[in-house]
């Protein structure tokens, strides 16, 4: 087989598994869709496996292949194909997507085992990951919109999964519209780049980039900024992030491949993907630099007050990710990617883990309820630390390499990059202390009643189930979550998964050390060989110093949440008291949703009640619709008025009728 067979077979095993798992669910014996789910992506990932062997046979100049299956459309200037591109870039988010998302497979066989909707998760989840494929290997515009707007449909399934949640559907409706909005702008966007390349296919869209960006330098910028809409909408970078930490409604497993695998490292895809025409229109890649960089900054202060659990590592993705669109808009790309990848083992571990902890807890994700589970979960707890030291940033750890080369390029750049270096390092701080506070208050201090449950060899199971996010009372049916509660300690698929992506955070970082190697700037090469932009700092000088300063940052980060939060847990509440304004605008996450809601959700709610209830009604309904059909309606009343059946009636009206005739040639002669 080619390298395109093997991209082919990549996005058909989890389109089968899926359509597989929905066709036959209520055939299918005991609990085989998680065992079909599962196998189908990993026959992905092996397959993505060959397709990276094969690529790496080629020469360098070879490897980036345009696979067509058929032509879709072919008219009028439009070349839209059904196309795959392989090259190093998708085989890199192939192998990290299929990768990744097997392990998290294997996970939720475990997590989800009682759940009466198991099989319908396999296919829904299946499907996202279908999705995510389809457009990291799309090698064309058209294709790439399709591959989008399929992530946003499988989100709103999988964060929706519980439907008889209402804080559930509501938090997967929210999903969906912000990430329509960011399709919108995908679509607009390319628009205005295919009216000046006249093709979809992006291999020849980038041969015409320099072109563009020298004769219609202002579109091209107004449609990269367009596809940042995109970008921004499925990354969860601000202002279109509100979404993110309510998708935490979802299943953990959910939560841990959007976070990880899936949905949210799209948008920093596309910016690497496109970064041919963002060159031409620096503009456009400042804008994403600056957008990363306040992302990260403003998500990591939230971070320090949050109380959920799992809202908690959602806020740290949301800032990790704007470290790598900082990246790729600073043109940092293999860094981002890097980071990209380090990141997906560290925090689909912290899900996985946050999950055995939930479980532990019967469902409850208040930090507030929670402590001393150190001792009944060592593995657990193990798993969290492993991935807050990867977080946090501290070597060897995947995350120190990957975090500091970002900074390291981005500093190198000089000018006002200075200012989004400075904001890096910031985020580091506020990443370490957040990081440390979550576990710290999990796993140290006096133990919960159901941490000493869980010691003496119990696990917690709640009387009456409830919603954690607001307390109502809920059964185990169809719609709810199931009525069991597993966690890694006893779960052997749980532990094994953990266990594995432990180990990738460890030493996932040992591929990319700066000074040391750089496998996957070569393996990277011929997809960026093209950049105006030195991806390698040569000051070395900075290298040292940036380094020594992300591993101090780090451990006073987590020497500080151990002062905070260990050994004088009564300061948290003085500096509240101290500093109440900021500890509000944190706690209601800067007003972004009530700005939201009072710039767009109210007026464009007025707008539809005035177009439904009065310009509908009367101009519509009354007058458009209305008049015609009055007049319809009266002139055929008047008409049947006439038709009597008398024979008398119909001769008056026909000698009527001639003498107005005769009377009118009369008086025109």
């Amino acid at each position: 087989m080619n390298v395109t067979d093997y991209g082919w077979l990549i996005l058909l095993f989890p389109l089968v598994g899926s359509v597989l798992i929905g066709l036959t669910s209520s055939k299918l014996p005991g609990k085989a869709a998680g065992v079909i789910g599962t196998a189908a992506i990993g026959l992905a990932f092996l397959a993505t496996l060959g397709a990276f062997f094969q690529l790496q046979d080629k020469p360098e100049e070879a490897r980036q292949i345009t696979g067509v299956l058929y032509d879709y459309a072919k008219t009028v200037g439009v070349d839209a194909e059904m196309s795959i591109l392989v090259d190093p870039l998708s085989i890199l988010m192939c192998l990290v997507v299929t990768g990744v998302s097997t392990l998290i497979h294997l996970y939720s066989t475990a997590y989800m085992w009682s759940d009466k909707g198991y099989a319908r998760f396999f296919a829904y989840l299946n499907f996202f990951v279908f999705s995510m494929l389809l457009l990291v290997l799309a090698g064309n515009f058209m294709i790439l919109v399709v591959g989008w707007a399929f992530v946003g449909a499988a989100s709103y399934l999988l964060i929706s999964f519980w439907y008889r949640r209402t804080t559930a559907t509501t938090a997967g409706v929210k999903a969906f519209v912000i990430n329509v909005v960011g399709d919108v702008g995908l679509v607009l966007g390319t628009y205005f780049i295919f009216k000046h390349t006249g093709t979809l296919d992006f291999l020849k869209t980038f041969k015409e980039a320099e072109e563009v960006g020298r004769t219609a330098n202002g579109d091209l910028t107004a449609g990269l900024i367009l596809l940042l809409v995109g970008a921004f909408a499925k990354s969860a970078q601000i202002p279109f992030h509100t979404w993110l930490p309510d998708a935490m409604e979802g299943p953990t497993p959910v939560s841990s491949l959007i976070h990880a695998a899936t949905m949210v490292t799209a948008g920093v895809y596309l910016i690497a993907r496109m970064h041919p025409l963002f060159e031409q229109a620096p503009a456009a890649a400042d804008v994403a630099a600056i957008t990363g960089a306040i992302t990260l900054l403003v998500a990591g202060t939230i971070g320090l007050v949050v109380t959920d659990l799992k809202r908690v590592i959602a806020y740290s993705t949301m800032s990790q990710i704007g470290y790598m669109i900082m990246a790729v808009g600073g043109g940092a790309y293999v860094a981002g990617l890097f980071h990209l990848m380090t990141h997906a083992f560290f925090k689909a571990l912290l899900f996985m883990a946050a999950g055995s902890v939930i479980g532990a807890m019967a469902g409850n994700q208040d930090l507030d309820k929670m402590g001393g589970f150190r001792k009944a979960m060592p593995f657990t707890f193990g798993c969290f630390v492993i991935g807050g030291l990867a977080l946090a940033g501290i070597p060897p750890f995947s995350g120190f390499f990957s975090k500091d080369e970002i900074l390291l390029i981005i500093g190198d750049r000089g000018g006002w990059y200075i200012a989004l270096y400075v904001a890096g390092y910031v985020g580091a701080l506020l990443t370490a202390i957040y990081t440390w506070r979550m576990i710290f208050r999990a796993f140290f201090g006096e133990a919960c009643p159901e941490a000493k449950e869980l010691e003496g060899g119990h696990l917690h199971h709640a009387h009456v189930h409830t919603n954690p996010a607001n307390g109502e009372v809920e059964d185990t049916e169809v719609g709810f979550p199931g009525s069991e509660h597993h966690i890694a300690e006893r779960s052997v698929p749980m532990k094994v998964a953990m266990g594995c992506l432990a180990v990738l955070a460890v030493i996932g970082g040992f591929i990319q050390i700066p000074k040391v190697n750089h496998w996957l700037d070569d393996f990277l090469h011929p997809t960026f060989e093209d950049s105006a932009i030195e991806q390698l700092s040569k000051n070395d000088s900075l290298l040292y110093f940036g380094l020594a300063l992300g591993t101090v940052l780090g451990l006073v980060g987590i020497a500080i949440a151990y002062r905070l939060w260990v050994q004088s847990p009564e300061i948290p509440a003085k500096i509240q008291a101290r500093f109440p304004f900021l500890h509000r605008l944190f706690v209601n996450k800067w007003y972004f949703d009530e700005l939201i809601d009072l710039v767009i959700v109210r007026p464009f709610g007025w707008i539809g009640r005035f177009a439904q209830q009065t310009f509908e009604r009367i101009v519509v309904g009354a007058a458009l619709i209305g008049g015609p059909s009055g007049l319809v309606k009266a002139g055929s009343a008047a008409v049947r008025a006439l038709q009597s059946g008398f024979l008398r009636a119909y001769a008056a009206l026909l000698f009527a009728g001639v003498a107005a005739t005769v009377f009118y040639f009369l008086v025109q002669s």
